[in-house]
């Protein structure tokens, strides 16, 4: 049995399409069937079941799925791990932000880029949902994000500092003389909400869930930037996660009265995978910046 053959049957029981798969894998259908062919003569049993209507995993198949993707990742993370020792700082660093955690990064890529040059960062900006599929399937090294409302099973989750969900205004809106704000005064101001699918508008539509709130919401934005400065140059209100607005001067972040309001800051790694030096270096100057006064928790240095 070949890494290269579990590659093929995991790329192909994900499209269960032998056309596609073959492309995906830059080689021809035919040494694609060749390959999966003599996996299934070393195994003794059946992987696919082809017939007109399409292909689909066999029993046997189904079985081996999840041992071909973890004997394929601890390869990766091998070659990975030895990789990381003999180029020490270099390479590729792969990184998911989730929009809301985004404004609080701007620091620490300046000063990772400054210290460690030879580094390439690719920065992916998308919804929780799409980045957890990217680190996943190993596209990305880590995800930095609020707190997950479900749970993923072949994640971990690491805080790295506390934060809360926020009513935001400029800093010349009534809500700037108040201490905090309960979910029915709320409804007394015109709110621009984070677009669904946004971490803080998913946290959001949790906390009032069932409640009978009425908000007057005459925008919905899913570029956070926009919508920071929109509300910095009008009256309406917004809800967000607190670290968002740091280094804007002109907004305002007001606690929300109500339960379930918190929003830990997260770093997110596959389980029992390895760890690039130079990821464990991006978390910790992050956490080592203005935006992120809290410390970093253990697992940094476990490594």
């Amino acid at each position: 049995m070949e890494l290269r053959q579990l590659k093929y049957f995991c790329k192909t029981a994900e499209l269960l399409n032998f056309s596609e798969a073959a492309k995906a894998l830059y080689i021809t259908q035919s040494t694609l069937s060749q390959q999966i062919k003599q996996l299934e003569g070393e195994l003794g049993a059946q992987l696919f079941q082809r017939n007109s209507h399409g292909v689909s995993l066999t029993e046997i198949g189904m079985e081996l799925l999840p041992y071909a993707k973890s004997t394929l990742n601890k390869a990766d993370s091998c070659i990975e791990h030895i990789r990381d020792v003999q180029n020490l700082m270099t390479g590729t660093l792969n990184i998911g932000v989730t929009y809301t955690f985004s404004p609080t990064l701007n620091e620490t890529l300046l000063e990772f880029m400054k210290r460690y040059p030879d580094v390439k960062l690719n920065i992916y900006n998308k919804t929780m949902e799409e980045l957890m599929s990217m680190l996943e399937k190993r596209d990305i090294d880590i995800v930095l994000s609020f707190k997950p409302t479900q749970v993923y099973e072949r994640i971990e989750s690491h805080i790295l500092f506390d934060n809360h969900l926020v009513a935001v205004a400029n800093k010349n809106h009534e809500l700037a003389a108040f201490r905090s704000i309960d979910l029915t005064r709320l409804q007394q101001y015109k709110i621009a909400l984070p677009g669904k699918g946004l971490q803080a508008r998913n946290q959001f539509d949790i906390i009032v869930a069932n409640k009978g709130y009425k908000y007057n919401c005459p925008i919905e934005l899913n570029e956070v930037n926009i919508l920071l400065n929109i509300v910095s140059r009008s009256n309406l209100v917004t809800i967000l996660s607190e670290a968002t607005i740091y280094g804007e001067p002109n907004l305002i972040a007001v606690p929300i009265d109500a339960p379930g309001t918190q929003m830990e800051g997260c770093v997110h790694v596959l389980k029992d995978n390895y760890r690039k030096h130079s990821a464990i270096k991006f978390v910790k100057l992050l956490c080592e910046s203005e935006s992120i006064r809290e410390k970093a928790f253990n697992w940094l240095h476990s490594s």
